[in-house]
């Protein structure tokens, strides 16, 4: 495997997830710190920071699949998981599997919400100019960051946002705390319960004036309620 990844510290193997189109580098501040008590290992997805393209499109459990071979190569076993949105849906997957030992996910994806008639007609208007003026819905529909997508990673996308994960969340065994920025408009906090509300035993808890970013919009917060987190699980 090519992999691109950042290792620090020693002791017991913590794993960051970053989220999608970010980086292991998202997370630096928060693996110097972390790296003083573990082994910390924060690898780049497929498709994403400097990690190699995506050979075809990658649905969450082929990223979940992806992680796991790299935890192989690189001798994790049985790690904890620190993970961020998208990162949180891979998470999951392996939390099902039984391939992490707990995981504090941060903004974490995988509710697909309910759609109204206004998102229905946008979604019909776009099918009907991909069929006849295919350029113009490219350039039109969906938000920025999509456009600027290569083909197969636009094709990975519609996997990922389109599964949704709490029926798989049901499996978990093992403790999982869910964290939300009470700001948060990516991943909004409701949605978060739902994932919390499918996972037994699972732990729900805001951070005050955050958004989307927690980890890094309040730094202190975040590690105090990981390690509260693990500690009162150890």
């Amino acid at each position: 495997m090519r992999l691109s990844y950042i290792r620090k510290g020693g002791g017991r193997d913590l794993v960051f997830l970053h989220g999608y189109l970010a980086s292991k580098e998202n997370f630096l501040p928060q693996i110097d710190y972390f790296s003083q008590f573990y082994r910390v290992t924060a690898p780049d997805f497929p498709g994403m920071g400097a990690a190699e393209p995506l050979p075809a499109p990658y649905s969450v459990s082929d990223y979940a699949d992806w992680t796991e071979r790299a935890f192989q190569v690189l001798g994790i076993c049985d790690p904890l998981l620190i993970a961020h949105s998208f990162g949180g849906r891979v998470a999951i997957k392996l939390l099902a599997r039984g391939k992490a030992a707990g995981a504090v996910l941060v903004g974490c994806a995988g509710v697909v919400p309910k759609r109204g008639l206004k998102y229905k007609f946008r979604v019909g208007t776009y099918r009907v100019f991909r069929r006849i003026a295919p350029r113009f819905a490219e350039a039109h529909f969906g938000s920025r960051d999509y456009r600027g997508l290569s083909p197969v990673m636009k094709e990975s996308f519609k996997k990922i946002v389109g599964e949704d994960l709490r029926a798989e969340a049901h499996a978990i065994a093992r403790p999982v705390l869910f964290l939300y920025g009470d700001r948060d408009r990516e991943t909004p906090p409701a949605q978060g319960k739902l994932l919390a509300e499918s996972v037994p035993g699972a732990k729900f808890m805001l951070l005050k004036n955050c958004g989307h970013f927690a980890h890094l919009e309040n730094p202190l917060a975040f590690r105090l309620a990981v390690e509260d987190f693990y500690h009162a699980d150890a």
